[in-house]
C-alpha cells in the first residue's frame, strides 16, 4: 500500500443477533459481495419457496459471499427482506432510493447495512432520521455514486469539459460524505462506479488519496459474463494491487454465483501477482481448455464440481485436465488432479498417479480423494 495513502477506517457490518460480522477497511481482508437479481416477493419467503430462498442465500455464503444486497423499492419489499434477514446469518444489505421511510422500516429488522444516497433520499431532516436510527442500531451506511446519476451541476461540468468524469464522481461522493461528517456518523462506506474502466480507476485513486473512508469497488453495467469479468478484473486488479478497496462486487449480466466466484478469482489473482501465493484463497480450480487429444470431458466435470470445490474451506489446488499430455506433468503442483488417459481416468497428487479408474467411476473416485485433502 502507498504509504502516503490513508489507511481506511474500519466499518463493522453485522455482528448482532444471529448475523455474521464482517469488518470492512483497516487491514482486514477484502470481502466479496453480490446483489440479488430479482424482486423479493412475499411468496418467496413462504413454505418450500422460502426454504429454497434461504438455501440459495446459504449457497452464496458457502461460495464466499460476505454480504448480499437487495433492492428495496417499497415498504412491502422491506417487510419481506426483514423476514429473510431473520432466517439467515448472511449480512443483508438494503438498497434504498428516494423514500427514507423504507430505510427506517428496514432498520427495524436485523439488516446489516443500508445503501442510500443523501442526494435523493429527501430533505436534510429525512437524512438525519435515517442516520440517527442507523447510529442507534449500529448499522453502517454505504453511499453509492454512479457516473450515470451525477448532480446536475457536475454533469454539466463534465459535458463542458470543465471536470473529468472521475473528478465529478469524487466531488459527488465528497458532498455526500460531508453530510454524514456533519452528523458525526463515521460508519460510512463509499462506492464510485462507472462503466468506464479508466473513470473507475481514476475516481477511486483520487478519493483514496484524500479520505480514510473504506471503498466498495466495482465497474457498473459491465455486461455479460465474459466482457463483464474482463472489465472488472482489469479495473479492480489495478486498484487492489495498490491497496485501494475494502470490498468488491463484480457486477455481471449473469448469475450471482458467477459474480461471487469472479470476485474470489480477482482477489486470488491480485495475491498471486504479488507473489503471495494461494494462502487464504480456498480452493484454486485449474483446468485445461480441452482439445482433440482429450480423453476426458473437462468442461462438464469442472462445471459439475465447481460449486462444491469453491465451497470447501481449505487452501488447495485442484486440476481438471483432459489428457495424459497435460495431466500429471503440467499440473504437478496440484494437491489433487484428475485427467483422461485413453479409456481410463487417472487421479493424481502433486504429479504422482494415485488411482486409475473407469470413466463411469470418475466422480465417486474423485469424491473419495477429495475427502482426504
Amino acid at each position: 500500500m502507498d504509504e502516503s495513502r490513508l489507511l481506511p477506517r474500519t466499518v463493522k457490518v453485522g455482528g448482532f443477533d444471529h448475523v455474521e460480522s464482517v469488518l470492512i477497511g483497516g487491514t482486514y481482508p477484502v470481502s466479496v459481495q453480490t446483489m440479488w437479481k430479482d424482486r423479493l416477493d412475499p411468496s418467496d419467503m413462504e413454505g418450500p419457496a422460502g426454504d429454497a430462498t434461504v438455501a440459495r442465500v446459504e449457497k452464496l455464503r458457502a461460495l464466499g459471499c460476505s454480504l448480499l444486497r437487495f433492492a428495496v423499492p417499497d415498504i412491502g419489499a422491506a417487510e419481506v427482506l426483514g423476514v429473510l434477514a431473520s432466517r439467515t446469518a448472511m449480512p443483508i444489505v438494503a438498497d434504498i432510493h428516494f423514500d427514507h421511510e423504507i430505510a427506517l422500516r428496514c432498520l427495524d429488522f436485523p439488516i446489516a447495512k443500508i445503501r442510500i444516497n443523501p442526494g435523493n433520499i429527501g430533505t436534510r431532516s429525512k437524512v438525519e432520521a435515517v442516520v440517527g436510527k442507523a447510529a442507534d442500531k449500529g448499522v453502517p451506511i454505504r453511499i453509492g455514486v454512479n457516473a450515470g446519476s451525477l448532480p446536475q451541476d457536475l454533469a454539466k461540468a463534465v459535458d463542458s469539459g470543465k471536470k473529468t468524469r472521475a473528478e465529478a464522481l469524487v466531488e459527488t461522493a465528497e458532498r455526500e460524505v460531508a453530510v454524514f461528517d456533519e452528523l458525526s456518523f463515521s460508519q460510512v462506506i463509499v462506492s464510485m462506479k462507472a462503466s468506464s474502466i479508466y473513470d473507475t480507476i481514476a475516481a477511486n485513486k483520487l478519493f483514496s488519496s484524500r479520505h480514510d473512508v473504506p471503498l466498495h469497488l466495482g465497474v457498473t453495467e459491465a455486461g455479460p459474463l465474459i466482457p463483464g469479468v474482463v472489465r472488472n478484473a482489469v479495473a479492480l486488479h489495478s486498484l487492489l494491487a495498490e491497496g485501494i478497496g475494502s470490498t468488491i462486487r463484480v457486477s455481471l449480466s449473469d448469475s450471482m454465483e458467477h459474480e461471487v466466484i469472479a470476485g474470489r478469482e480477482i482477489l486470488g489473482a491480485v495475491s498471486d501477482s504479488a507473489g503471495k501465493g494461494p494462502s487464504g484463497r480456498g480452493v484454486v480450480l485449474v483446468s485445461c481448455p480441452r482439445c482433440g487429444r482429450n480423453g476426458f470431458d473437462t468442461h462438464a466435470f469442472a462445471e459439475r464440481w465447481r460449486d462444491r470445490l469453491y465451497s470447501l474451506k481449505k487452501d488447495a489446488t485442484v486440476a481438471v485436465m483432459g489428457c495424459a499430455v497435460n495431466g500429471p506433468g503440467e499440473a504437478r503442483h496440484a494437491d489433487l488432479g484428475i485427467t483422461g488417459a485413453g479409456d481410463k481416468v487417472l487421479l493424481f497428487r502433486h504429479g504422482k498417479i494415485v488411482r486409475t479408474v473407469a470413466p463411469k467411476d470418475a466422480d465417486s473416485a474423485f469424491e473419495e480423494e477429495l475427502s482426504k485433502l
